[in-house]
């Protein structure tokens, strides 16, 4: 008999994490708080404390294995040791159930009774489309309804099983995967639509911060039109306006797409905000970002045009109602005072929730984007 030591909510909120270095072997005496294990998450590689002293009697997964949160991590031989709730991952809570070896992942809920399934009828439907048995399935949305990323997710995890010798194909994992999840997410609940304008920028000075203006501008427009920085709750039909505008900054990087969170960026001045972003490129791309820089952000810029395309429409993460996209900065002929003129120009594209969110406020929340950065600067 062993006492297994779960995986804990390693403070992102993210409903699993991908096995990258064991520090231990079965066998190995550990000592409390002693590192057992890296594991990469979507945003960052967190080490895993040990919650007691103790032998390892069993490791339960290899390097790129994907562990649900809350299934087993590490099997104890030795029940006697003392436990620590608290420890530097935060919260990590260490499960007192005594199983054998041979203990199956979510065969049951904890009390040995038949597991509750919280799924519409859609999500119900797909999985019975994919042959998923959703009481396998771990629950992310909220009040542990599962959702159609879930469903997604779990299919995905066992198609990889099953095909890991297909040649020319790479499974998705860590910072790819936790996309994969966020796009069918999105895709079963957001109802959107993109508006698309031009800001025409002709009065900036050269050399003009491009991101700072644009978060900026979308802080003024914030204020104008409030409902764009905002979450809506699918479930109960209700959205929440945020006075703060916590800015979530798309970045692009070998290992996939980051948003970092810029909180209440409205507080900040303009160098502020490029010393923040600048803190952020390199926490990112030393993937050492503090997990709450990923959290609760309310609205998403995303500076595509520094590589390709005018246009898009961008993708919204729920709860959020909204994301500013933005094109290739270039040089057009406009008409000023009835004479043509070339000026440069910012592509804009805004996705909205149409669900929470009015053609009417979608328009003059992109209109005031537009009349910030028309503005000169100060």
């Amino acid at each position: 008999m062993s006492k297994i030591f779960n995986l804990p909510d390693l403070g992102e909120g993210l409903p699993d994490a991908e096995i990258r270095e064991w520090h231990v072997k079965a066998g190995d005496k550990v000592k409390i708080d002693q590192p057992l294990v890296s594991m990469e998450t979507a945003k960052a590689v967190v080490e895993v404390p040990s919650p007691q002293d103790g032998v390892i009697e069993k490791l339960y997964g290899s390097p790129n294995d994907v562990i649900i949160t809350g299934h087993p991590l590490v099997a104890f031989a030795d029940e006697s040791s003392r436990q620590d709730e608290g420890t530097v991952v935060g919260h990590i809570e260490s499960s007192g159930q005594t199983v054998s070896d041979d203990f199956i992942v979510g065969a049951a809920s904890d009390n040995g009774s038949a597991q509750k399934i919280k799924a519409t009828p859609a999500v119900r439907n797909l999985a019975r489309q994919l042959n998923v048995d959703l009481s396998k399935v771990k629950a992310t949305g909220p009040h542990g309804v599962i959702t159609a990323a879930d469903v997604e997710a779990f299919k995905a995890d066992g198609r990889v099983a099953a095909s890991a010798n297909t040649k020319g194909f790479e499974p998705l994992r860590g910072v790819r995967r936790a996309m994969l999840q966020s796009m069918v997410q999105s895709h079963e609940e957001i109802v959107p639509v993109s508006i698309f304008d031009d800001a025409d920028i002709d009065a900036w000075k050269p050399n003009s911060d491009i991101t700072v203006r644009l978060i900026q501008a979308m802080i003024d427009a914030c204020k104008k039109e409030p409902s764009l920085n905002a979450y809506y709750d699918h479930l109960q039909a209700a959205r929440q306006l945020h006075p703060e505008v916590n800015l979530g900054l798309a970045m692009d990087m070998p290992e996939g797409l980051f948003v970092p969170v810029i909180h209440h960026a409205e507080k900040l001045s303009a160098s502020e905000l490029r010393q923040w972003i600048e803190r952020l490129k390199k926490e990112v791309q030393a993937r050492n970002t503090p997990p709450e820089m990923f959290k609760s952000a309310t609205i998403t810029l995303s500076n595509f045009g520094k590589f390709a395309g005018r246009y898009a429409s961008p993708i919204i993460v729920p709860p959020m109602v909204a994301i500013l996209g933005v094109g290739r900065l270039h040089e057009a002929v406009v008409a000023i005072d009835g004479k043509p003129a070339v000026h440069k120009i910012l592509p804009l594209s805004l996705t909205f929730d149409h669900r929470a969110v009015t053609g009417g406020e979608a328009t003059r929340f992109l209109a005031a984007v537009m009349e910030s950065l028309a503005q000169p600067e100060v």
